[in-house]
């Protein structure tokens, strides 16, 4: 069994075929889903999806560093009211992205910020979306008190100070996706660095898929091909990689 750390299958791209995706990645072993929510518009289509295949797909709820608008305190605020009528198994999507726009940092930093507090709160993990900006999402959690804070670098893709900087956090895993298994990527040398205990497999659906579905739709059950990349990689087979990351997602997002 593997588990999907992270999928958005609740997005519009999968609104005509979402049953055949979850039969496919039941039929890949796919043991769970777990479903990151990215703003308010999106609230309604993760719980019903959740609430649909309940024990299956299993929801976070959060903010997306790119969903953060000048009316960031009122996305929280109806945000947050969700933890107090659904159960969720972290917080999340959050983080910070200095790739596509930096010009509302302090407005992203300060709402990560807050949703970093939401953790130690409700004593759930994190998933962090750390594009262009590992280091400050690093130096936020150390802000805010990283001895009280767990959970994992969605779609890590960090070089080696980057990556050691999170195992210096020591209650942090990898989110590893797709990417991992792209020619050109320098990810599988940098995770060479480190060992299975820290890792969790995600997909990132729709986005990210691996070799050799690049350029399509992105899907649950080609977690099979990121497992394979991580054999190849740590050089052991496929019953070790699944074993070991199954039992950090578990551990991680409370699941049974």
């Amino acid at each position: 069994m593997i588990i999907d750390t992270h999928s958005h299958i609740y997005d519009e791209a999968f609104a005509d075929d979402i049953e055949d995706i979850i039969h496919r990645a039941k039929l890949a072993q796919v043991g769970f889903i777990l479903l990151p929510n990215i703003d308010v518009e999106s609230i309604d289509r993760v719980n019903n999806l959740a609430s649909k295949h309940k024990g299956y797909c299993i929801p976070m709820m959060g903010l997306h560093p790119t969903s953060v608008s000048p009316d960031w305190e009122r996305d929280l605020e109806i945000i947050k009211k969700q933890f107090a009528l659904n159960s969720y198994c972290a917080v999340g999507e959050i983080g910070l992205d200095l790739y596509w726009d930096t010009s509302l940092i302090e407005e992203q930093k300060a709402a990560f910020e807050e949703q970093l507090r939401w953790s130690i709160e409700y004593n759930l993990p994190v998933s962090i979306h750390c594009r262009n900006a590992i280091l400050e999402s690093v130096e936020c959690i150390e802000k805010v008190g990283a001895e009280s804070l767990r959970g994992s670098f969605h779609s890590f893709g960090g070089n080696s100070e980057e990556l050691h900087a999170v195992l210096d956090l020591k209650n942090f895993y990898f989110g590893i996706n797709g990417t991992v298994t792209y020619k050109n990527s320098m990810l599988p040398q940098v995770l060479a660095e480190t060992d299975l205990s820290h890792i969790i497999v995600e997909t990132d659906a729709p986005y990210l898929p691996p070799v050799p579905y690049r350029g399509k739709r992105n899907e649950p059950s080609y977690t099979i091909h990121i497992v394979d990349k991580l054999c190849e990689i740590y050089k052991t087979d496929k019953t070790e990689v699944e074993d070991i990351t199954t039992k950090n997602a578990k551990k991680l997002f409370g699941i049974n």
